[in-house]
């Protein structure tokens, strides 16, 4: 994929400078017409054994059927930080469809990890 290709991609894009960083707010589309979102963020640090800065990124990328677990995690992050009470969890639903290997066969048990 050259860079034009990418660029064809983008959607909406919004850069917020924030000190010696900045946030990127990204929206994309796959190939199949699915959007999402990827946040970055750059910042320049100092390499003392050059003697020169560069710049640092981290980017993530975030699907649309995450959107509202990430919001109201992010929003569950303000509000301690705001009010110092711990806001419940952000539920979960169980996925029903269980993950089967390309034979279909079920998985290792020691490969359902949880987070």
């Amino acid at each position: 994929m050259d860079y034009t290709e990418n660029r064809k991609e983008e959607l909406y894009s919004q850069s917020i400078p924030a000190g010696k960083r900045r946030y990127f707010f990204d929206v994309k589309e796959t190939r199949g017409g699915d959007k999402f979102i990827t946040i970055a963020e750059s910042r320049k640090v100092f390499d003392n054994a050059t003697g020169q800065f560069y710049i640092d990124k981290n980017k993530m990328f975030l699907y649309k059927e995450d959107f509202e677990k990430f919001k109201q995690g992010l929003e569950n992050a303000f509000s301690f930080i705001e009010t110092g009470i711990v806001p419940p969890p952000v539920v979960v639903e169980e996925r029903h469809n269980e993950p089967i290997n390309i034979d279909g066969s079920a998985p290792l048990d020691d490969m359902n990890l949880s987070y």
